[in-house]
């Protein structure tokens, strides 16, 4: 069985459940994957997915292995990731392994949740101030503390105002990815790989 090893749910049992559900309804949603779903690892923070990755990866046996993180910073090419790492964190290419094993939330998960206008005004409700969002061309170029920033701020009259945890694995898990690879150049090259390797 394929295997993705996610950047997310802290070092909580429950939460790390929330941050498999939310990848697991979220990859389900971007395409026919019926009968093919990975099995979403969720690592606690950015350091120990590559890890776990890179352990994985030496073991894989035929079997498609990713590691999904944030870029945290925009990319000069989102088909090198492997660099980007490399440069951003100092994280060396395990032996043997392709481009197409590193997934990127570019520049984060927050990113891929502010390009479903749709689903944030049914999830927030009315209280919701759209218009603190950052725009939706070259999403992402823009700074993700930025955009976590503006997604706290256009909810902040909610009674749901948004936060990272709980909250965000939910909101992960109704996103529509159709609706935002449209926006997110990234997000159309983790979906076309997932389709070629599960």
């Amino acid at each position: 069985m394929a295997k993705i090893y996610v950047e997310g749910g802290g070092e909580g049992k429950d939460l790390k459940s929330k941050c498999r559900e939310g990848f697991q309804k979220f990859i389900r949603a971007s395409g026919n994957f019926e009968g093919r779903m990975p099995r979403i690892v969720a690592c606690g923070g950015r350091n120990e997915a590559f890890n776990d990755f890179t352990t994985a990866h030496k073991s894989a046996d035929n079997e498609f292995v990713a590691l999904l993180v944030d870029s945290e910073d925009p990319l000069k090419n989102i088909d090198e990731p492997w660099q980007h790492l490399k440069q951003r964190d100092n994280w060396e290419k395990p032996t043997g392994a392709s481009d197409e094993q590193v997934l990127l939330m570019t520049t984060s998960m927050e990113t891929w949740i502010v390009a479903d206008r749709d689903l944030l005004r049914q999830y927030f409700g009315s209280e919701f101030q759209e218009s603190a969002l950052p725009a939706l061309n070259n999403l992402e170029n823009k700074s993700r503390k930025d955009i976590f920033d503006q997604l706290v701020h256009s909810s902040r009259n909610c009674k749901n105002v948004y936060r990272k945890g709980e909250r965000s694995f939910d909101i992960l898990g109704r996103l529509n990815p159709s609706v935002m690879r449209v926006h997110l150049p990234s997000l159309e090259r983790v979906i076309n790989i997932l389709d070629s390797n599960l």
